[in-house]
């Protein structure tokens, strides 16, 4: 039995890895077998990660994160958690393998999935064009001609945001009108920079080693025709990885695991929730690293409560 497991590998699992293993619990971080490292191995240059004045890329981050977390002592196992019994005192984790591992506190770290449009291209020309998020990779389209997907608040905030950069920003839209707050789409509508493509959907992803444009699809008439673009933002929203969970911990109206207050705590005593999984508003590497800090250090406070003799218990490995 463990004293500490952590699920998920993104900043918010690697950094509660750290800590717990610094505190000397000997963490086990199961990190996916597939998804090792979270969104951040899709990304390309990072250069608002504190700490890095010329950039670093996403999945080197993840790897020097991952390193750290060895060095102080944490395991980490590259499989994929099939299900959780988190009730009782003892926590019980199934992995793929069938093996089936016990913790007295569990740290629950599995980040978010932005939605994807499903298109050809899309997963090869992420970071070569393609991104999900205008605040880490705005940057990098100065002077450029980009266009963002989507109807909602963050599709408008995000068009609003990479004015501050592009030259020009389309908003492709499926419909004829938007699904954002008034407020919202009053600030878009009154941006010079902003132009909406209405009732289109994205058909296409155009581009070899970068993207070069999309083709677009009229949902009423049916005709189709191409968009040069330098860069494309995907803003249809995000999915927060909890279904492990459901059925045994709170979630927020959005969707994400309900801590209580800045902490956390979930609704069950020896559980612990961090990162994208809990936050539907930030969702950054270096909110997500902090948010991994605080479940470290309250899974530490409420492991340091426990009895001696059932922390022992959890030694035994």
């Amino acid at each position: 039995m463990r004293q500490v497991i952590i699920i998920g590998s993104g900043p918010a699992g690697y950094t509660a890895a750290i800590y717990a293993a610094r505190a000397n619990f000997k963490p086990l971080l199961i990190a996916s077998s597939v998804e090792a490292g979270g969104e951040l191995m899709n990304t390309t240059d990072v250069e608002n990660f504190p700490g890095f004045p010329e950039g670093i890329m996403g999945p080197d981050l993840m790897i020097k994160m991952q390193e750290q977390a060895e060095k102080f002592g944490a395991e980490i196992l590259l499989d994929d958690v099939t299900s959780l019994d988190l009730s009782g005192e003892v926590k019980k984790i199934t992995i793929g393998n069938g093996d089936t591992f016990e913790a007295l506190a569990v740290i629950f770290a599995t980040g978010s999935a932005y939605r994807k449009l499903g298109l050809p291209n899309e997963d090869r020309l992420s970071g070569h064009g393609v991104s999900w998020c205008a605040t880490c990779d705005g940057f990098f389209f100065r002077q450029k001609t980009v266009a963002i997907v989507g109807g909602g608040d963050s599709a408008m905030e995000e068009a609003n945001f990479l004015t501050r950069f592009a030259d020009k920003v389309y908003v492709v839209h499926r419909k004829d009108s938007l699904r954002a707050s008034k407020i919202m789409q009053d600030r878009a509508f009154a941006n010079p920079k902003i132009e909406f493509v209405w009732n289109s959907a994205v058909d296409a992803l155009l581009g070899d080693d970068a993207l070069t444009g999309i083709t677009i699809e009229d949902t009423v008439t049916g005709v189709k025709r191409d968009l040069p673009l330098d860069g494309l933002f995907i803003a249809i929203g995000n999915d927060p990885r909890t279904h492990l969970i459901h059925g045994q911990l709170d979630l927020t109206p959005e969707g994400t695991i309900a801590v209580k207050g800045r902490s956390s705590k979930t609704n069950l005593s020896g559980v612990f929730a961090a990162g994208d999984v809990i936050d539907p508003t930030y969702r950054q590497a270096v909110t997500a690293a902090g948010s991994g800090t605080v479940a470290a250090l309250d899974a530490e406070h409420f492991l340091s409560a426990l009895p001696v003799a059932v922390l022992a218990q959890a030694e035994i490995q």
